[in-house]
């Protein structure tokens, strides 16, 4: 693999055992977990603060939002400083804002504190990019994936927990139990990283404002890497517009499901914490843009297939397995064309790659919920459908302008 420079990408093997990527992994779904317990409970909050269903879109929305503008903003830091410092202050940030939603008798407190939990939401996105000095080259895809896994792994437990939890217990609670598991984590990263200031070498004096300056350089310079990063978004987009949607559709009073029943929805979807890592596998020998063109059809297919189980439980299995399959490896496949960058701009490379997933993420949150205010569930599926076709067809191009 080469970069867009046509210069090797450097990595130090042997650094970074397999039981610490899987250890990274673990704490990596923790912190993702929170940004994602509002899917099955979303109708219990609207109903405890008395808003819409369209306004409580706003909580998922901004917070996707936020997460983009922390990525800006906060990880190019990861270039100059040490990654261990910068994960410590985030967590302990998020630790503050989880106590505060737990809490807040008003909407838009609540909303505040999800908004700045999500701003703080940084520890994921640093974590590739500080494993991918360590490892190997041919690693890369394996290793990306194992992250990706443990990313995707707290995305789906988020869900289950949540929906049990705001069940049985109450919505609340799960907030509480969130900010415990983050102090964990924190004590967990601090002893799993190391003291470094990783781009102090290739970086010397850079000024925060340089790295952030040399943004835009790096947009002209890397055009396929702000294409995955487009082609991500949408693909995170989908996600999280299919899943307000089947939180408020499954918990209407037409259909009658509890929560915890939308939790357990969830669960079909852990199949991809198995499957991400070998499909990196896969990635690593064929080339991440041929790839991401398969798995793009997969997921068509699989969003296609919504259209045909009605209002069933359990048909509602298959594409759930099916989308949760392709849908992460899309986003394997995409961060492996920054991750092949140098090492000393990788982490502002994945900053402008995560900054447009999250961006599609916010966007097709408050899709999910505007979209069943307006059309109901199908009009969930269509807008997937569509944005899935899109994507379909900007992997195709990468895949040839490559070839070129």
């Amino acid at each position: 693999m080469t970069t867009g420079a046509g210069e090797p990408p450097t990595s130090c093997d042997g650094q970074l055992s397999e039981n610490r990527v899987l250890l990274l992994a673990v704490t990596a779904a923790i912190v993702t977990a929170n940004a994602y317990y509002i899917h099955p409970i979303i109708a219990r909050v609207a109903e405890s603060f008395g808003v819409s269903d369209a306004l409580v879109g706003a909580v998922p929305a901004f917070n996707q939002v936020a997460l983009a503008v922390g990525i800006f903003f906060l990880l190019p830091l990861g270039d100059r400083i040490s990654n261990r410092r910068l994960i410590t202050l985030s967590l302990l940030a998020q630790v503050l804002a989880l106590i505060v939603m737990a809490v807040a008798d008003l909407f838009w407190v609540f909303v505040a504190a999800s908004t700045a939990l999500g701003f703080f939401t940084i520890t994921p996105y640093l974590l590739p990019a500080y494993a991918s000095r360590r490892v190997a080259v041919s690693r890369l895809g394996h290793v990306t994936a194992v992250l990706t896994a443990g990313v995707i792994g707290g995305v789906v437990l988020s869900r289950t927990a949540s929906g049990v939890v705001g069940e049985f217990i109450g919505w609340r609670y799960i907030y509480w139990i969130a900010a415990g598991l983050m102090l964990v984590s924190t004590l967990a990263l601090r002893a799993l990283l190391e003291e470094d200031a990783p781009g102090a070498e290739a970086s010397g004096a850079t000024s925060y404002r340089q790295l952030i300056s040399s943004l835009p350089m790096l947009v002209r310079r890397y055009p396929d890497v702000i294409a995955s990063g487009v082609i991500q978004g949408l693909s995170f987009g989908i996600f999280l517009l299919l899943w307000m949607g089947i939180g408020l559709h499954f918990t209407s009073p037409e259909v009658g499901l509890g929560v915890d029943d939308v939790g357990y929805l969830g669960l079909f979807s852990v199949v991809n914490v198995l499957t991400t890592p070998l499909l990196g596998r896969w990635a690593d020998r064929i080339g991440p843009r041929r790839a991401r063109v398969w798995v793009a059809t997969v997921q068509m297919a699989g969003l296609a297939l919504l259209f045909f189980t009605g209002d069933s439980f359990w048909l509602l299995a298959l594409p759930i397995v099916i989308i949760s399959i392709a849908g992460p490896v899309v986003d394997v496949t995409g961060r492996m064309t920054a991750l092949g960058a140098p090492p000393d701009i990788r982490t502002r490379l994945m900053s402008l790659y995560i900054v447009l997933m999250f961006l599609g993420g916010g966007a097709g949150s408050w899709a999910g919920t505007i979209a069943y205010d307006l059309g109901g569930w199908r009009l969930n599926i269509s807008l997937c459908l569509a944005c899935s076709a899109l994507i379909v067809f900007l992997s195709v191009k990468s895949l040839r302008d490559k070839r070129r």
